[in-house]
């Protein structure tokens, strides 16, 4: 493998590891969107113990426009406060989403594993033809 084989093989490393890290960019650029969020009052289920009246489920249209909940993570459930008996609507995360966020995130960690892998067998084969090529010239010469 020559020179040019060897940069190949370096710029398609670097390709798959740039393409994971806008990957986990656009993943924290999403949670720090996420996090910043206007308070007007405390929410009464952060101050107190409450119980889930309707569990996690998708905003409807409706809801995404009217709720400042809905725009978080675009999934509501309904919770209704231990001590105010105030029923309220939270931000929640979908089990469906987290885990296809979580699959989507381990195949790109194995596509640039199997690149690196795949960069370590290119350069061992250099190095292997080099020592190969340094052995014969030094038995030619004898």
């Amino acid at each position: 493998m020559g020179p040019r084989a060897l940069g190949r093989c370096v710029l398609l490393a670097l390709g798959a590891l740039a393409w994971g890290l806008r990957l986990a960019e656009a993943t924290v650029s999403s949670e720090a969107q996420r996090s910043v969020s206007p308070l007007v009052a405390t929410p009464c289920w952060q101050v107190e113990n409450f119980v889930v009246v309707q569990d996690c489920a998708l905003c409807t249209t409706f809801q995404a426009k009217t709720m400042p909940e809905c725009s978080t993570t675009g999934f509501i459930e309904q919770i209704n406060c231990a001590v105010s008996k105030k029923e309220e609507y939270k931000s929640c995360r979908s089990v469906v989403t987290e885990a296809h966020s979580f699959w989507k995130f381990e195949g790109a960690m194995i596509c640039v594993a199997v690149v690196f892998a795949l960069l370590v067998m290119c350069r061992q084969r250099v190095l292997d033809r080099k020592a190969l090529e340094k052995v014969r010239k030094q038995i030619e010469s004898i």
